[in-house]
């Protein structure tokens, strides 16, 4: 093992390693990553369930229904984007929360992940980087690779698909669980319509 600073042609091996370890949003768009089909509600829910800050990544399990099976939530440590290190985060974390599918030959269950970051909701780097690392730890867990959630000071951004919205966004203020799902509308009582009704039934 050799010590000192690498020479200018091993930083640009490593450079271009690190590179092809992301994928554009043209890559992300033609690999048939599934639609939420409501991502409001799911990106509400993990919101409500982890209360993310920025730098925090969230990936979450769901089966065919699009009900949420198990999720993780952790802090992305102060290190330049690497799909490969993403990759191996995202697979302790599945792998701690919920058992492989790798007997299966297809997989049934989806792998989405949510990632709170500073700026806006256009395409980064790191975001190519997770995008890679999710699609690579799914492979590696029997899980099907998809959406890839961003959110920012502008709110909610489904990569690769144009859908999003302004809340929650990566300063909300924690939402209580509860009322992140919304809850059965209960009946008004009293004013005059009631009143009617309360006389038209006594008679």
């Amino acid at each position: 093992m050799t010590f000192g600073f690498a020479s200018s042609s091993a930083a640009s091996l490593s450079t271009s390693a690190s590179a092809s370890r992301l994928l554009e949003p043209a890559e992300w768009a033609a690999a048939g990553i599934p639609l939420l089909r409501n991502p409001r509600e799911v990106v509400s829910g993990l919101h409500a369930r982890h209360h993310p800050k920025p730098s925090t990544a969230i990936v979450a399990v769901l089966d065919p229904d699009e009900r949420l099976r198990a999720s993780a939530s952790f802090t992305r440590r102060p290190a330049p984007a690497d799909g490969w290190m993403f990759r191996n985060a995202l697979l302790a974390q599945l792998r701690r929360v919920i058992p492989h599918d790798l007997r299966r030959r297809t997989p049934v269950r989806t792998a989405v992940l949510l990632y709170c970051r500073e700026g806006d909701g256009r395409w980064t780097e790191e975001d190519g980087a997770w995008m890679w690392g999710l699609r690579d730890a799914c492979t590696l867990h029997g899980l099907r690779c998809g959406a890839y959630i961003t959110l920012t000071q502008d709110g909610w951004h489904v990569l690769g698909e144009g859908r999003g919205g302004r809340h929650p966004h990566a300063h909300s203020a924690p939402e209580p669980f509860a009322t992140s799902e919304a809850p059965p509308l209960v009946p008004r009582t009293g004013g005059p319509v009631s009143e009617v009704l309360r006389r038209a039934a006594a008679r």
